[in-house]
Formats: structure tokens, C-alpha cells, sequence
């Protein structure tokens, strides 16, 4: 699947701040302001002024939308969704070039706040995907203790694990060693018994 440069940017973005969402065994990734000024630096957000409680409350609301947008059973749910995301933020389309990155497009209008910036590429990202007819490939992690969200690319649609080397490999040994024990433990009690009655069975006919 080919996607723009700034599509998949935007995408991992989305994925990124849908990640940071509390889990049973994980804390909350913007548990503060300062966790959303890391965020900001990490995934090199331009054009975000000073951070605060507003910002903060405005970005988890905009990571609450982006997960449902990976949980809409239908084309037609999740396009509700980027819609609303989109209306919010007030898209505006602007060519840039800034930092030394070649020409792409901003979605996000001039001194928008960070929430509405991220709404606007992201859900941009996400309409894109929608509008490919690939919103399937919006999943979220098979293993049973990771539901990490991630964009499947594979060509065939085949990836279900948000890393292979990971969740995959690791659910990969379990398997193998569950196997491994089985093999190693012999027939089970029933098993036993069918090849007992089995045996019994066959011998009959010669004791009539």
C-alpha cells in the first residue's frame, strides 16, 4: 500500500497517542503536562506554543476519538468520527516546507492549540486510510496481554501483532514450549484408556 510521506507520519502520530492510553498494566502515557511537552518533542510537533491543563485535556480527548476511530466496526461508523475530528479542529490545508522537510501539507490551522493539530493531520491520515478502502488495516495487537494499536502495511493484510519481534515472538515460544510439554508428557489418562478398550476390543472375536 503506497501512502505520502506525511500520511504515514501523521498515521504513526496517531498511533503513538493512542498507545500512551492507560492500560491494566500501564500507566497513563500523558498522565501530565510534562509527559505531553515529552510527546510533543519526541514526535517533533511543530508550530505548539506553551503547554498546559487545556492542552493537556484537549490532546486525551482527541486520543479517545482516534481510538475509536481503530474500533469502528464500519467504513461509514469511522468516517463519523473523522469527521467530527476534523470539523472541530477547523481544518485548514496549508503547503509547508518547514524544518527542512521537502513540500507536504499541514491540515491544522495557523496558532491551532496542539489538540486541534493533532485532530486535523490525524484525522486527515485517517480519511486517507478510509477512503483506500483499508481501514481494516487499523488494528489492534492479537496477543492477549497487548492491545496496542498499530496500522497493518503488510501487503496481504496478514500482520497481528503490533511487533512480530515481540508479541509474535513471544506467543510464537509459548506455543512451541506448550507443545514441546504436551509431546514430552505422553498419552493422557483418557487416551490410555481408549487404546485399553481398543485392545479389548480387537481380542474378542478370539475368545468366542
Amino acid at each position: 500500500m503506497q501512502i505520502p510521506h506525511d500520511t504515514r507520519r501523521a498515521l504513526d502520530v496517531v498511533v503513538a497517542l493512542v498507545n500512551t492510553a492507560a492500560e491494566p498494566d500501564q500507566p497513563d502515557g500523558l498522565s501530565d503536562i510534562g509527559a505531553l511537552r515529552g510527546f510533543v518533542q519526541e514526535y517533533s510537533i511543530s508550530d505548539v506554543g506553551e503547554l498546559g491543563a487545556r492542552d493537556l485535556a484537549g490532546v486525551r480527548t482527541v486520543r479517545s476519538k482516534f481510538a475509536q476511530v481503530f474500533a469502528a466496526p464500519t467504513a461509514r461508523a469511522a468516517s463519523v468520527l473523522i469527521n467530527e475530528l476534523v470539523a472541530t479542529a477547523g481544518t485548514t490545508p496549508q503547503l509547508t516546507d518547514h524544518d527542512g522537510y521537502d513540500w507536504h501539507v499541514h491540515y491544522f490551522a495557523p496558532g491551532a492549540s496542539v489538540g486541534d493539530h493533532l485532530a486535523a493531520d490525524g484525522g486527515m491520515a485517517l480519511a486517507f486510510i478510509v477512503v483506500s478502502g483499508e481501514q481494516e488495516r487499523l488494528r489492534r495487537c492479537e496477543a492477549p496481554d497487548c492491545r496496542r494499536a498499530f496500522v497493518d502495511l503488510s501487503r496481504n493484510r496478514s500482520r497481528r501483532y503490533c511487533d512480530s519481534r515481540t508479541c509474535g515472538n513471544r506467543l510464537h515460544v509459548a506455543a512451541y514450549r506448550a507443545r514441546r510439554k504436551e509431546a514430552d508428557s505422553g498419552p493422557s489418562e483418557s487416551e490410555q484408556e481408549q487404546v485399553v478398550h481398543g485392545g479389548e476390543q480387537q481380542q474378542d472375536p478370539d475368545h468366542r
